[in-house]
């Protein structure tokens, strides 16, 4: 009996990887030839991590507060790409300049706040911070669910991060690139 092969989730360190640029991408996925549930970082394609239920719970919620809190001119977008020079990372929430329609032929490249969800997927979700950095995303918010903590990166410079502040268990956190967008992290993470 013949079996295939399973894939390994880390690259071999024996064998080289083929990286795809931005626009093949973009190509093969307009022919349908990208699987789904995937985004491009730093050159190589990979498989999102499956969502959790208390991960969607953190994302809808922080998607109501960020809702009824954007000032005009600024607009939330959940779970869709920002384009970077070669990654195109799909945050769980972006709060983004303009509108829907100025994108309809192009994704945005930068944001205001980009928002990542952590339950299980830290040190995947934290290879994204250089992709934001260097797109120059003004503050970026992991949000460590099982900690009840919010780790804040701000300050894009040279593709990294120069501030990173970890609030919580408890308190409350500002943004500081939308100080109307206040979360009560005691309320946030309550069983």
């Amino acid at each position: 009996m013949i079996r295939t092969a399973e894939s390994s989730c880390i690259p071999l360190s024996c064998a080289q990887l083929w990286p795809i640029s931005l626009a093949a991408y973009h190509s093969l996925g307009e022919a349908g030839l990208v699987p789904k549930n995937t985004e491009l970082l730093y050159g190589l394609v990979y498989f999102k991590v499956r969502k959790l239920p208390f991960h969607s719970y953190l994302a809808t919620t922080l998607r109501g507060i960020l809702v009824a809190t954007q000032p005009p001119g600024l607009f939330v977008s959940p779970g869709q790409p920002i384009t970077c020079h070669d990654s195109e990372p799909e945050p769980d929430l972006a709060v983004v300049s303009g509108n829907p329609e100025d994108f309809r032929h192009d994704h945005p490249h930068t944001a205001e706040l980009v928002i990542e969800i952590c339950v299980t997927s830290y040190d995947y979700v934290r290879s994204k911070l250089r992709a934001y950095a260097s797109a120059g995303v003004k503050e970026c918010w992991l949000v460590l669910g099982p900690e009840k903590q919010i780790e804040v990166h701000r300050q894009p410079a040279g593709g990294q991060f120069a501030e990173r502040v970890v609030t919580g268990p408890g308190g409350r956190l500002v943004s500081a690139a939308l100080p109307l967008f206040t979360v009560d992290l005691e309320a946030l993470f309550a069983k």
